[in-house]
């Protein structure tokens, strides 16, 4: 009994940073697997990414954070990446054994660390997911990667770069440095796009002003060499390099390739503008602006390092001409996320300090924002 009320009592000081964000994904995996038809290895997948978004955005507020995840769980590029066959009696088993793995790391590491059996159970089901439905260029398994490389930078970043008024930090731990170097190394492995992450990464460790080790820095250029050579090899050498981005417009041609010039073309930016808004509407398109500006007035440094990624996949957007653009832009979507919800968080602020903290200016603002994710789900519903 004593050992059950020790591991109790560590537990309950786990939902501040991971149960909100836990249930946040286990809402989404619901959704998944009733309306998307989403075998249950694939759905816990998808979900582990929503989750990843939710403890990224949970500094602007639970209720936000779990709104702004869902947004992106049910938004049209997210949610084309549900449904696929049935999943067989092995991988159902080998689930059930990767979970009680993940619980006695949990229960092993509680004690003393309880987030290190956390870590445990994630990695144990990136390396079961990856065996079971992961395929060369998972773009599922890209996504995954994606909001956990996101969550620990974007943490890493407030840790270390905290506002004065912010509630005091303990100082970063190797969860961060190293987890983010593991990260994006099973990113690039995966999927050399995933390189695109690396300059922002890069900025983002500078930016936390870290003393690492220089091994760790050629380490860095080296997974961002190697997605560079892989992304150059897949999507860069080609006919269609010189081809005019105009006539390929025009012709309504599109191969999974990029012509250089198509950044010049303002159709481009056009389908680009209109790939995000389908997605979030417009008013997600101004709420994103709006989230970016306040960013850089108070967290500079996360507004810098979001605003490099989010340039350089919009970029590899304006110059690719594959059918699979809105999936690839997945990463770009969670960034334009994470600006919404800092715009709304900004906005209940705001209400709060104009209306003297009521109940009715406390909560407005995360209220209204919960209304996206009902909106985006009637909609998948009413298309169904």
């Amino acid at each position: 009994m004593p050992t059950i009320m020790k591991l109790w009592a560590h537990l309950k000081w786990l939902p501040a940073d991971w149960l909100a964000a836990l249930s946040t994904g286990a809402v989404a995996a619901a959704a998944f697997m009733l309306l998307g038809n989403t075998p249950l290895v694939r759905a816990l997948g998808l979900a582990l990414a929503v989750a990843g978004v939710a403890l990224a955005l949970q500094p602007f507020g639970r209720l936000l954070a779990a709104a702004g995840s869902l947004a992106l769980a049910f938004s049209p590029a997210f949610w084309s990446q549900t449904g696929g066959s049935s999943q067989s009696t092995l991988d159902l088993i080998l689930l059930g054994l990767t979970a009680a793995a993940a619980a006695a790391g949990l229960v092993a590491a509680t004690v003393r660390r309880p987030e290190a059996g956390l870590w445990a159970g994630l990695i144990l089901f990136v390396a079961f997911f990856w065996a079971v439905v992961g395929t060369p260029r998972s773009l599922r398994l890209t996504t995954l990667l994606t909001a956990w490389l996101l969550y620990l930078l974007t943490d890493a970043l407030l840790i270390a770069n905290p506002r004065p008024d912010d509630a005091a930090h303990p100082p970063l731990s190797r969860r961060h440095v190293i987890g983010l170097l593991v990260v994006f190394a099973l990113g690039v492995f995966n999927d050399p796009l995933f390189a695109l992450l690396g300059p922002a990464l890069a900025l983002g460790l500078a930016l936390c002003r870290l003393r690492l080790p220089t091994s760790y820095w050629l380490a860095l250029a080296l997974l961002i060499g190697i997605g560079m050579y892989g992304i150059t090899v897949q999507y860069l050498i080609s006919g269609w390099w010189g081809f005019s981005s105009r006539q390929a417009i025009e012709l309504g041609i599109r191969v999974p390739y990029v012509i250089a010039d198509g950044w010049r073309e303002a159709a481009r930016w056009l389908y680009l503008f209109a790939l995000v808004a389908g997605q979030f509407t417009p008013i997600g398109i101004a709420l994103g602006v709006v989230g970016l500006a306040r960013l850089a007035r108070w967290y500079p440094p996360l507004g810098v390092v979001t605003m490099v990624a989010y340039a350089a996949y919009a970029l590899f957007g304006l110059v690719y001409f594959g059918w699979d653009n809105t999936v690839l832009l997945l990463p770009l979507l969670m960034i334009q996320v994470l600006w919404i919800t800092y715009a709304v968080y900004a906005l209940g602020q705001w209400l709060q300090r104009s209306f003297r903290s009521t109940a009715i200016a406390r909560w407005a603002a995360p209220t209204v924002f919960c209304l996206l994710p009902l909106a985006l789900l009637l909609r998948i519903t009413s298309a169904g």
